[in-house]
Order: C-alpha cells, then sequence, then structure tokens
C-alpha cells in the first residue's frame, strides 16, 4: 500500500513537472507571438492566411533566437536587431533584396586616376557631412542594387564637381539600361550603369524618374531630361584596401560585397567584423572612412534599404584586414564616376 502511494506521488509530482514545463513553454511561445504582432504592426505585414501567418512565426522566433545569440558574445563589436528582414529565412533574403552580378567584369580597362597621389589622404572621411550624399532610399523587393549604388556615386560627383546635390533617378536605370549585362529588377553591374548615363548623355531626377520598384518600360520623354552627366568611369584596382582608401578619400565609390550572411541581414550597430565571404552579391556605396572609438578602422558604406536597417541604413564595415579582398569582398571590384 505504502509502495502504491509512493508511485502515486511520485506521477503526481511528473505531471506537476510537464505541466509547469509546458505552461512556462506555452508562457514563452505568447510572449514570442505578441513581439511577432508588434513587429507585423510595426512594419505593416499581413498575410494570405493563417498557415502562412504561422510559418512565418516560426521563421521569425528562429531569426529572434539568432539575434539573441550573436548579441549575447560580448567579443563582437557590433550587434544585430529584429528589422524588416525578421519573417524572413535568409536564402528568400538574398533572394528578393541583392542583385549584384559578380564577377561579370567589364572588359573594358579602365584608368585609375588617383594612383599617383603623392599627398596623404585624410585620417577619417565623411561625404555626408560634406554635402555629398542624398538621405537613404530604400529598393524593396527590386535586386537592383546595383543601381543604387551607382546612382549614389554620381550623385556624390555631380555634387562635387557642381556645387549641387540632386537625388537622381534609379527608376531609368532600371527601365532603360536593358541592352547589356544590366536587368533591372534581375541584377546588374556599376561599370555598365555607368556606361549606360555617358552613353545616355546624362540622367535624370528622382522627382522627373520616380522610383517604383518594379521592371518597367524605358520612358525616354522622362530619361531625356538631363540632369546630372558624367565624363566616364574608372576602376580602382582590385584587391587593394589601399586602392580603395585613395579613391574613397577622394569622392563617394562604388563598391560589391558579399552581403548574403545573416549577420548582415539582422546588422543593427557598430563596426561589423562577421564572417562572409568574396561571393560578391550586393552593391552598395563607399562614402567615408574612420576609426571607433574602440580604435578599430572601417569603411563607411551607404546602403539601399532603408533606414530601419543598420545605423540609420548605413554600415561600418571593418577596413584594413588581412584579406587582401577586403571584409566581404569589398576591395575586389569598386569603380566610380569621372565629370
Amino acid at each position: 500500500m505504502e509502495l502504491w502511494k509512493c508511485i502515486g506521488f511520485g506521477l503526481i509530482l511528473m505531471f506537476g513537472a510537464w505541466s509547469c514545463e509546458a505552461t512556462s513553454r506555452s508562457l514563452q511561445d505568447a510572449s514570442m507571438y505578441g513581439r511577432y504582432e508588434q513587429w507585423m504592426t510595426r512594419y505593416g505585414r499581413v498575410y494570405n492566411d493563417v498557415n502562412e501567418k504561422e510559418n512565418r512565426f516560426k521563421i521569425f522566433k528562429e531569426n529572434v533566437a539568432f539575434i539573441e545569440s550573436s548579441n549575447n558574445d560580448v567579443n563582437k563589436p557590433y550587434k544585430l536587431g529584429v528589422n524588416q528582414f525578421a519573417d524572413l529565412t535568409n536564402e528568400e533574403f538574398k533572394a528578393s533584396r541583392n542583385g549584384f552580378k559578380g564577377h561579370e567584369c567589364s572588359t573594358k580597362t579602365t584608368s585609375f586616376k588617383y594612383e599617383n597621389v603623392k599627398a596623404p589622404v585624410p585620417a577619417a572621411m565623411d561625404w555626408r557631412k560634406k554635402g555629398a550624399v542624398t538621405p537613404i532610399k530604400d529598393q524593396g523587393q527590386c535586386g537592383c542594387c546595383w543601381a543604387f549604388s551607382a546612382v549614389a556615386a554620381t550623385e556624390g560627383i555631380t555634387q562635387l564637381t557642381t556645387g549641387k546635390l540632386i537625388s537622381l533617378s534609379e527608376q531609368e536605370l532600371v527601365d532603360c539600361d536593358t541592352s547589356g549585362v544590366d536587368q533591372g529588377c534581375e541584377g546588374g553591374l556599376m561599370d555598365d550603369a555607368f556606361q549606360f548615363i555617358q552613353q545616355n548623355h546624362g540622367l535624370s531626377t528622382e522627382a522627373n524618374y520616380p522610383y517604383n520598384g518594379v521592371d518597367g518600360s524605358c520612358n525616354t520623354k522622362k530619361a531625356a531630361s538631363i540632369a546630372a552627366k558624367i565624363t566616364g568611369y574608372e576602376d580602382v584596382p582590385a584587391n587593394s584596401e589601399k586602392a580603395l582608401l585613395t579613391a574613397v578619400a577622394h569622392q563617394p565609390v562604388s563598391v560589391a560585397i558579399d552581403a548574403g550572411g545573416s549577420d548582415f541581414q539582422f546588422y543593427s550597430s557598430g563596426v561589423f567584423t562577421g564572417s562572409c565571404g568574396t561571393s560578391l552579391d550586393h552593391g552598395v556605396t563607399a562614402v567615408g572612412y574612420g576609426v571607433s572609438d574602440d580604435g578599430t578602422k572601417y569603411w563607411l558604406v551607404k546602403n539601399s534599404w532603408g533606414t530601419e536597417w543598420g545605423e540609420e541604413g548605413y554600415i561600418r564595415m571593418q577596413r584594413d584586414v588581412e584579406a587582401k579582398e577586403g571584409l566581404c569582398g569589398i576591395a575586389m571590384e569598386a569603380s566610380y564616376p569621372t565629370a
């Protein structure tokens, strides 16, 4: 009899433990679901049905766990955040946002006008402070990062040449620059965009030819209204952060990077030192460089994923790394327009 009492008592304890565990797990889930609902409201996310919402919740939960795990590592000088990409798998994220056609290099050999610059470059540079950088833009789900990168570099050289900062049209490149490698939302190359701008005798303003984030047919009338011109472009000697530094000291520069990693997807602040390869898949613009408070050298990079990503749309990426290609391949295929 006493044995049965013991067994009965043991079962009660066991069921109690299970019950507590299940309750705490469901409370945890409820708390996470609350965060998910808040996140959906913040980013205006609406799903087609309950199934999709549940599937997205699972992805959201996994991403939040990844972000929190990374942020718990005190040795990392950068932080991740639950941003607008939190319900996307890394594969989905890469497919919708990155559209640089890596290694389809232009056959044209270009000179490098900053090659023999003897004067030392400034210790730090921020072209935003010099009025040569327009506000952060958002490419949306169109893989035309190449157009945003080329336009930002063109906006920079235009301001340096004319004294006027004009927001130029990415949509014109998406719609009209389609005869070569560049294929709108399906990806492209900054060098080819510069070639198009030169051959078209310039580029229209964003106000005249606004961005709508989808492939469209070329509006030749709008494209004929020229607001900025370039004389050509040059490639920065490959795999040299020193050469890239010289170029960025003189003007904003288009760079290609490997931005496919989850750390990049959720980057929030600090100097990015994360793991990434050299499979170039994203076009961005180097608009400066500097040294952080803890002495880490960095590139200041303008992205085109809106202001909710990164440091209000920017990322600081570690500079002068051991790999000659630079972190995430930033020194592999850099170029800039001339005017």
